[in-house]
C-alpha cells in the first residue's frame, strides 16, 4: 500500500502522500526513491508506522528501515510517530511471532541495526512535528543532502539503547535544527564529514552524549567540517555536553565553530576536544590528525559530574584559535579542574573554575584548510 500512494504521488508536483491518524501500520524496510519523482512531495505522517521485530524481516541484516532517496523537495510533516521497537535489538534477544511466516523459533535479530530514518542525495528536506521512537540505531540521517531543516521533531529511545543518536548528519550542507526535543543512547546530533553550515538551535538534549563533531579521521581518512553553530541548547545528565572528536592518524579540519548560551545540568563533561577518541580497547598512537581550530564557547553555564572542560589535542598538531568567553561551571559533588593538552587559544573574561592550562595565543603550525 505504501509503495502504490507513493507512485501515485511522485508523478503529480506538490502532491501529498497521507498516512492517516488512528492506525497503526507494520511497515518492512522500504525505500521511497525520487526516480522520476515531480519537486515538493510531502508525506503527511498522522498515524504510527512501526518496524517488524522477527529476525526474518530483516534478512542478514539492513544500514536503514526507512529511506528517501534523491528527492527535490521532500517534507515530512505531522504529528505521527515511527517506532523502530528498538529492545529486540538492544537486547539481542531471541524473538518468536507465531504469526510471521519467516520467525524462527529462538532466532536472534541480525547483528547490523538499521537506522530509523535516512534521507540520502536530496535536497530541500524538512522534518517537523514528528516522533522517532526505540530506534534500533540512528533515528534520523541526513547523508548527502542539501537545505535541511528539522523543527518540532522528538527522537526518545532510553539512555542504555546503544548507538542509538538522535540526528546524524554526513556530507551535508545548509543545515538548519531547531525546536526539538532529542533523548537517546549516544549523541543527540552527531555531525560527521563533510558538513558545512549547520546551525542548531533552541534544542533539549538528554539523556544522551551531547552534542558532537564526530569521531573524524577513522582509518586515517580525511574529514572536514566547518561553519557549525550550536546555541541556545539545554543538556541534562548527558556524557559529555558539546564534544569535538577525532581518531589519531586522520587528516583534514574542523574550524570555525561557535558553541553559546549552552545551559548544562549533571553533565559528566560540559565542555571537550578529544583528539585521541578510541571506541575499542585500544587504539595506534599515530602521529597525523584532523585539524581543530577557530572554536568558541561563549555563556556555557551549569552544573558538572565528573570534569568542567578537557582539552586533548594532537601532540604534533595543536588546537589552536580556542576562546572561552563567560564560562561558569560548578561540581554537583567533587571539585574538579580543567584539563588542557597543547591547546592554544584565549580566554576573553574570567572563568570558573579558571582554565589556567590554556596555553595563551596561537600555535606556531599554520592552520590546516581543507
Amino acid at each position: 500500500a505504501f509503495g502504490a500512494a507513493w507512485a501515485a504521488a511522485c508523478k503529480v508536483e506538490a502532491s501529498t502522500m497521507i498516512v492517516p491518524s488512528g492506525y497503526v501500520f507494520l511497515l518492512h524496510s522500504v525505500s521511497f526513491s525520487g526516480s522520476g519523482c515531480e519537486a515538493d512531495i510531502v508525506f503527511q505522517l498522522d498515524g504510527k508506522i512501526i518496524a517488524p521485530t522477527t529476525p526474518g524481516a530483516w534478512k542478514s541484516g539492513l544500514l536503514q528501515w526507512i529511506e528517501f532517496t534523491k528527492l527535490n523537495g521532500i517534507t515530512i510533516q505531522g504529528k505521527g510517530i515511527i517506532d523502530g521497537q528498538g529492545s529486540v535489538w538492544w537486547n539481542n534477544l531471541p524473538t518468536y511471532n507465531p504469526e510471521d511466516s519467516e520467525g524462527v523459533m529462538n532466532a536472534k535479530m541480525p547483528g547490523t541495526k538499521p537506522t530509523a530514518l535516512r534521507f540520502y542525495g536530496s535536497t530541500r528536506v524538512i522534518v517537523t512535528g514528528i516522533t522517532i521512537q526505540n530506534s534500533p540505531q540512528t533515528h534520523l540521517k541526513f547523508d548527502d543532502c542539501t537545505t535541511v531543516q528539522v523543527s518540532d521533531f522528538k527522537a526518545a529511545s532510553p539512555e542504555n539503547s546503544p548507538n542509538t543518536d538522535g540526528i546524524h548528519l554526513e556530507n551535508s550542507h545548509d543545515v538548519l535544527i531547531y525546536s526539538s526535543d532529542l533523548a537517546c543512547g549516544d549523541d543527540c546530533v552527531s555531525i560527521q564529514t563533510g558538513c558545512s553550515q549547520v546551525y542548531i538551535h533552541n534544542v533539549n538534549c538528554g539523556p544522551g552524549h551531547g552534542i558532537s563533531i564526530g569521531g573524524l579521521g577513522r582509518d586515517n581518512s580525511k574529514a572536514c567540517v566547518s561553519n557549525v553553530t550550536v546555541r541556545d541548547v539545554a543538556m541534562l545528565n548527558t556524557l559529555t555536553g558539546v564534544r569535538i572528536k577525532t581518531w589519531q592518524g586522520g587528516s583534514g579540519s574542523v574550524q570555525g565553530v561557535t558553541f553559546s548560551n549552552i545551559q548544562v545540568s549533571g553533565v559528566k563533561t560540559p565542555i571537550m576536544i578529544d583528539q585521541f577518541y578510541c571506541d575499542r580497547s585500544k587504539c595506534q598512537n599515530e602521529s597525523s590528525a584532523v585539524a581543530v581550530s577557530d572554536i568558541n564557547y561563549i555563556n556555557i553555564k551549569g552544573t558538572y559530574a565528573s570534569k568542567p572542560v578537557h582539552l586533548a589535542c594532537s601532540d604534533d598538531l595543536p588546537c589552536t584559535g580556542i576562546s572561552f568567553s563567560a564560562i561558569e561551571l560548578n561540581p554537583v559533588q567533587e571539585d574538579s579542574q580543567p584539563f588542557c593538552w597543547n591547546t592554544f587559544g584565549e580566554l576573553r573574561s574570567t572563568t570558573v573554575p579558571p582554565i589556567n592550562c590554556l596555553k595563551m595565543g596561537k600555535s606556531r603550525k599554520p592552520v590546516v584548510n581543507c
